[in-house]
């Protein structure tokens, strides 16, 4: 054996029960699950007293260009992920310049030599060599602003042929899914019918449909019901990103978006969801703008005030960092929107903290069985970006299944693993099996917690002692190792 794992506790992913096993890998692959006494390995790893659990999976993640330009990927490896989806919201990393256009409101100094489609991006992901496996949706808001600008209005045959090709291209070079995000531009301009169409290309290919709904807020129950619609017109899974119920408003509403998920199961239909384990989120602030914020009526993230809103980033002006517009507003003797205005006008790729969710809200989701997890992180290493991105997985395992008790810690595990591979086709991983790819992690049940908080959101988590990528310790002691294991995935392979 390459590694030999002994002593441990095995979650293997599948949301059965734990057992006693040691893990024998060889060759990147898990050769052995079983008792290895008596056996030699070059690198012995003794995880008695420890949990052993395939590499957490976020299916949902904004990385895509952090993946090259931050490739140790030290902010997910040490809280256990070993595999990011990314092209998320709409936001996907092809065609190259409008993926760059789009990719400056996350890395305001992005600055990459060319690739070509989404070939060119994984083929540049396996030259990187990130330092966690990268599977990669297609984003329809980049598919679109390539075809057709911001024009906010139906896409005529030939830029709906367009974006068909370029959709091609991706779904060729072994994309995941489709991605939309409705409240962002130029997404939010598509009508149902567009997302229908081009989600239902990817219905031989086996790829998925995720989505930003249009609205979180006040019009939950009618998204949810058109993302359901969206999957169903065009017979391919839906996993609807980030489940809320966003805006004092609409707290409560997940009863109900809950039960619009089980009627569509009881259809027949495959739909999910994920979530990130906080009651705040975080985008950037133009997009908050853009749906209607400050104007005391709803938008797609429900209706926002001046003291929900933190500034996270601003590269050029620091000093705004962990403000809430309502104090930046007072500062400057303005309105709340003139002031969030102001804000972009000096740094257009600000992002924020939103508060804008029920604690309760968030227990309800992660206890209903089509809910996963996903971080939703921001990439913005400097300032003050949400603690979700360093954290979230470690919070679901020692805050909500060890001291809340939401769910036992298999299912948690099962939730970020064996579960997300399963839906999102990432062939021979999540589980622990003879024969999967060797991505593990090792961490203490009783120790593992998150440590990030808003005020200091760039702690990593405690309690994670290894992990395991490829077949190649990536982290040892709570430090990333020196060389970089990921790869970029192709679905179902």
């Amino acid at each position: 054996m390459d590694i030999k794992i002994v002593g441990g506790t095995v979650i293997d992913g599948q949301n059965g029960d734990r057992f006693e096993a040691d893990i024998g890998i060889k060759e990147g692959v898990i050769h052995t699950v079983g008792d290895l006494s008596g056996t030699s390995a070059a690198n012995e790893i003794d995880a008695t007293g420890r949990i052993v659990a395939p590499g957490f999976i976020d299916v949902h993640t904004h990385d895509d260009f952090a993946a090259l330009l931050h490739p140790d990927m030290g902010f997910k490896l040490v809280g256990g992920v070993t595999t990011c989806v990314v092209g998320n919201c709409g936001f996907g990393a092809a065609p190259f310049t409008e993926a760059c256009v789009m990719g400056k409101a996350m890395h305001p100094d992005l600055s990459l030599s060319p690739y070509d489609g989404y070939h060119g991006y994984l083929d540049r992901l396996r030259a990187t060599a990130p330092g966690v496996n990268i599977g990669v949706l297609a984003g329809h808001g980049t598919l679109r602003l390539a075809a057709m600008g911001t024009d906010d209005r139906e896409p005529s045959g030939a830029e709906m042929a367009a974006m068909r090709g370029l959709l091609d291209e991706g779904i060729e070079a072994g994309v995941l899914g489709l991605s939309s995000g409705l409240i962002y531009e130029p997404g939010r301009y598509a009508q149902t019918q567009e997302l229908i169409e081009l989600a239902s290309q990817l219905r031989d290919a086996g790829g998925l449909y995720a989505t930003h709904m249009r609205d979180e807020g006040e019009q939950l129950l009618e998204s949810v019901e058109e993302a359901i619609a969206i999957g169903a017109g065009a017979g391919v899974p839906v996993q609807i990103s980030h489940h809320k119920a966003s805006g004092r408003e609409s707290w409560g509403r997940v009863v109900q978006s809950l039960a619009l998920i089980d009627a569509a199961q009881a259809r027949g239909e495959s739909v999910h969801a994920d979530q990130y384990p906080y009651t705040a989120g975080s985008t950037i602030l133009k997009a908050v703008l853009e749906n209607g914020a400050f104007l005391n009526r709803d938008g797609g993230m429900g209706r926002v005030s001046a003291d929900d809103v933190i500034i996270a980033s601003a590269a050029e002006c620091p000093q705004w960092e962990g403000q809430s517009i309502a104090t930046i507003a007072a500062a400057l003797e303005m309105p709340a929107r003139a002031a969030a205005e102001h804000v972009i006008s000096r740094v257009p790729g600000a992002t924020v903290v939103l508060h804008l969710m029920d604690e309760e809200d968030v227990k309800t989701v992660m206890r209903h069985a089509s809910t996963m997890i996903g971080s939703d992180g921001i990439p913005t290493l400097n300032g003050r970006p949400h603690p979700r991105l360093y954290n979230s997985f470690a919070r679901v395992l020692g805050h909500y299944a060890r001291d809340e008790k939401l769910f036992s810690l298999e299912t948690a595990v099962y939730r970020m693993t064996g579960f997300s591979a399963e839906k999102f086709g990432l062939a021979g991983r999540g589980v622990i099996a003879e024969g999967n790819a060797a991505d593990v992690v090792v961490f203490d049940a009783e120790r593992i917690i998150d440590r990030g908080t808003f005020e200091e959101p760039n702690l990593y988590p405690d309690g994670i002692d290894c992990v395991i990528v490829n077949g190649n310790v990536a982290v040892n002691n709570g430090t990333v190792t020196a060389h970089r294991y990921g790869q970029p995935l192709r679905r179902g392979r």
